[in-house]
C-alpha cells in the first residue's frame, strides 16, 4: 500500500523530482540560513521516504522471486 499525502499517494517518481528540485535549490545557493535549513531538512525527509519505498519494491520483488521458485517444478537429473 501506498503512503498518502494530501494530493493522493505518494509516488517514488514525485518524490524523487521534489528531491532532486531541492537539492538543486541548494547548490545554487543564495537562500537565508532559515530557509537553507529547511530545505535541507525536507531533502532528508525525501531521502527517507524514497529509501522506504525502495526497501519495500526491494521486498516485493524478492517474495515474488521466491514464489515463483516454489511454483517451479523439480527438474530431473539427466
Amino acid at each position: 500500500m501506498e503512503p498518502m499525502s494530501a494530493d493522493g499517494p505518494e509516488t517514488f517518481e514525485d518524490l524523487y523530482r521534489e528531491l532532486e528540485e531541492t537539492v538543486r535549490r541548494l547548490d545554487a545557493g543564495g537562500q537565508p540560513l532559515d530557509e537553507a535549513i529547511a530545505l535541507y531538512e525536507r531533502g532528508m525527509h525525501l531521502v527517507k521516504r524514497c529509501q522506504e519505498l525502495l526497501d519495500a519494491a526491494e521486498l516485493r520483488v524478492v517474495t515474488l522471486q521466491q514464489l515463483f521458485a516454489a511454483e517451479q517444478p523439480a527438474s530431473p537429473d539427466v
